[in-house]
């Protein structure tokens, strides 16, 4: 049986958590959660969950270690305005996606601040090629590991789900190998163009850049 894929999570590189944490509170009415630490890449994050696929923000925490990792690289360009938001889609055969594309399936880590541990495998995070940051990588969650968006908030928005998500980019549906709901896939420079969630008063729409 081929993979299935979901949107997982949007990727939002910035330069400082709390700043941007604000940002969305104040402009947006979306509350974000303390994630954890990427020790291997030297990034931090926050989590948005709207109750599904979630906003991570992300930022450098150890710019010497994220120096020596593609994503920390990543991460700073694309808090430097350098590279786009990215985006992650969770497959349910990982071992199916990476072979089909011919990747290199890696792992990650993170301890929540109350201690929990989350733990996944990845493959396709993009490296130094532009190319690789316009389009999403995979990711599998390790069972037994909560996810991420699947956290109540009390967001001022009210109870917020994700309607859609806009990602551009030169050959995403033979990257993907089949649709990912609640994507939409249009032409453009790459990555993600703009996220539509729907609150209590309507629509909120959330799109680089953020500041």
């Amino acid at each position: 049986m081929a993979e299935t894929l979901l949107l997982d999570h949007v990727i939002i590189g910035v330069p400082d958590l709390d700043d941007a944490a604000a940002l969305l509170l104040v402009r947006h009415g979306l509350i974000s959660l303390p994630g954890g630490e990427h020790p291997a890449w030297g990034t931090r994050n926050r989590i948005v969950p709207p109750g599904g696929c979630y906003l991570e923000l992300v930022a450098v925490a150890d710019a010497a270690v994220a120096e020596t990792a593609g994503f920390g690289r990543w991460i700073s360009a694309m808090a430097a305005g350098d590279a786009p938001w990215g985006w992650v889609v969770r497959s349910s055969d990982l071992d199916a996606t990476a072979a089909r594309l011919g990747l290199e399936i890696g792992s990650g880590e993170r301890q929540r601040p109350d201690g929990v541990r989350l733990s996944w495998r990845v493959a396709g995070i993009p490296g130094d090629d532009p190319a690789e940051r316009l389009r999403p990588f995979f990711i599998q969650w390790d069972d037994g590991t909560p996810m991420p968006g699947a956290v109540a908030v009390p967001h001022p928005a009210g109870q917020v789900v994700v309607q859609s998500v806009t990602a551009s980019g030169t050959g995403l549906e033979q990257w993907l190998g089949s649709p990912v709901p609640i994507v939409d896939l249009v032409p453009g420079l790459g990555g993600i163009e703009r996220v539509a969630l729907l609150g209590d008063d309507g629509e909120l729409v959330v799109a680089p850049p953020l500041f």
